[in-house]
């Protein structure tokens, strides 16, 4: 996977941070409500994006992700594999969920988004696969 410097959008423009962490719209005295919540183990404050339009722009994302908290960072998939998807990390782990719960299906384009949280473990078993691939290859040429 490639999610190199150059497709990165760094911090948060200056002038394009929403609200508080409670999110857009005057929620934060019910963001405060919403900490006592229990959250599921694979909520993450870090989302995977899939099925973004491919010529969708840094603005537009962060017009689109900021709606609901304050965006530490959203890196953009820039190979031919990654294009289409992209990382979003939150500041505070209510406001990915919050957005992981409004954005899931969320029509771009025409292009209905796909939403899931970053697990680190699925995205490792993911590289070691590929490598073993690659390996078995080696050696079928090698030996064959």
């Amino acid at each position: 996977m490639d999610f190199g410097l150059g497709g990165g959008i760094g911090p948060t423009p200056m002038g394009m941070t929403p609200g508080g962490s409670g999110g857009a719209g005057g929620q934060g005295d019910q963001a405060y409500g919403r900490r006592n919540v229990r959250l599921a183990p694979e909520v993450n404050r870090i989302l995977y994006v899939r099925n973004l339009p491919y010529k969708i722009s840094a603005d537009e994302l962060y017009d689109i992700f900021g709606k609901y908290g304050s965006l530490r960072q959203i890196r953009r998939g820039n190979g031919p594999e990654t294009r289409g998807t992209c990382f979003v990390v939150y500041d505070d782990i209510y406001d990915a969920k919050n957005a992981m719960d409004h954005l899931s299906g969320f029509n771009v384009a025409g292009r209905y988004l796909v939403l899931l949280y970053y697990n680190p473990t699925k995205m490792q078993a993911k590289v070691d696969a590929k490598s073993k691939r690659d390996e078995i290859e080696r050696l079928k040429k090698k030996f064959l």
